[in-house]
């Protein structure tokens, strides 16, 4: 596993973003894990995490794009940290831009924040996690109605691993129906295989009683 995918890791788990308990998904799922990254609230929390999915964005499609598009509301920090670290890791000046729920009629009007979006534009949605696609279902028509453009993929801060409305993962489910790629900074996998039984910081982060209740999901949640 590369370097900064086991200080992601750490990180999330640092600014409680990942936890372990009971929890519900927004598509109601039970489950004993979960990654809200409303906890990244400080602009030193921000500044790392744009440069882990910059990491993330170089990895799988280099700099050749033109805007990162981040979804409300937490899309919207994203997309902003991101584009960021992408001019000061690979000096690569990409643009931002995020929709709002509600179309503003009246200043700087329309459905979108920050730059808008051209002819032409290759665009990369950055997302802090799916779980069932639903995000993408209602930001996928909103960037696709700005013009004649290249939606080339999706990243998310952690793939959840488990089927989305078929028996395949949501994001092997996003990519087929939008034919975009998808990739993720880490996997649960690769959570697991870093936490599992091993001491971050004086405490073992997923013991055996959380890994037994993570093996049950996916045995009811997981891909096949």
């Amino acid at each position: 596993m590369e370097q900064y995918k086991q200080e992601f890791i750490e990180f999330m788990v640092d600014c409680g973003v990942l936890k372990f308990g009971d929890f519900v998904t927004k598509s109601g799922r039970k489950t004993p894990f979960f990654i809200n990254t409303g906890f990244y609230r400080t602009g030193s929390q921000l500044r790392r995490l744009g440069e882990y999915y910059a990491k993330a964005i170089n990895d799988k499609f280099g700099t050749d794009f033109d805007v990162l598009f981040g979804p409300a509301y937490k899309g919207i920090p994203l997309s902003v940290a991101t584009s960021m670290a992408m001019s000061e890791f690979y000096d690569k000046d990409v643009r931002y831009c995020s929709n709002r729920k509600e179309v503003k009629d009246h200043g700087d009007t329309g459905i979108l924040l920050g730059s808008p979006i051209n002819d032409g534009d290759r665009i990369i949605i950055v997302e802090d996690v799916t779980t069932s696609g639903k995000s993408i279902e209602e930001t996928y028509p909103i960037v696709k109605a700005q013009g004649d453009v290249n939606v080339l993929g999706l990243v998310v801060s952690v793939n959840r691993m488990e089927r989305g409305k078929t028996d395949k993962s949501a994001l092997d489910e996003i990519k087929e129906l939008y034919g975009m790629e998808t990739t993720a900074i880490v996997t649960m996998g690769e959570i697991i295989e870093h936490l599992y039984n091993k001491p971050y910081k004086g405490k073992i982060i997923i013991d055996d009683t959380i890994k037994a209740a993570i093996d049950a999901y996916y045995e009811e949640y997981g891909v096949k």
